[in-house]
């Protein structure tokens, strides 16, 4: 089984929120919700990501970003937002996703994340990870 089936496997078996996983070791693993386990691996676990594998329940447009920054070499999304999609698709970031919507809701699925509403202003991810440390308060 390759790093990507297993972070899925994990992913949905442990329910966690986000699995990343190398060389068949899981390194990183969240049940928080949104983008902030994808953004504390940013700012405090970056090194260890680089070349693995991620799985991860939600995909929009800023986790895409976020993904390429870290260097992810492979990353699975149940749900992902077309404007991930069409980041990735740039990327040399294989994916993959058991759902695609034109974009991420909010919680109380109402309006749009606020998160990819950010993320839609944006092409630079420092820009963007400043915007959303502001949004989050961190």
């Amino acid at each position: 089984m390759n790093d990507l089936e297993m972070a899925k496997n994990i992913l949905f078996e442990k329910d966690y929120s986000l699995v990343v996983v190398k060389n068949g070791e899981v390194i990183f693993v969240s049940r928080e919700r949104g983008i902030k386990p994808l953004l504390s691996i940013v700012l405090e676990k970056r090194d260890i990501v680089k070349e693995t594998s991620l799985a991860d329940k939600v995909i929009g447009k800023a986790a895409a970003m976020l993904c390429i920054r870290l260097g992810f070499t492979s990353v699975f999304a149940n749900i992902i937002s077309e404007s991930a999609v069409e980041v990735l698709k740039k990327s040399d970031i294989k994916y993959e996703y058991n759902t695609k919507v034109q974009y991420i809701l909010n919680r109380d699925k109402s309006d749009m994340c606020p998160v990819e509403k950010i993320a839609q202003r944006h092409e630079n991810t420092t820009k963007l990870i400043e915007e959303i440390k502001k949004f989050l308060q961190i």
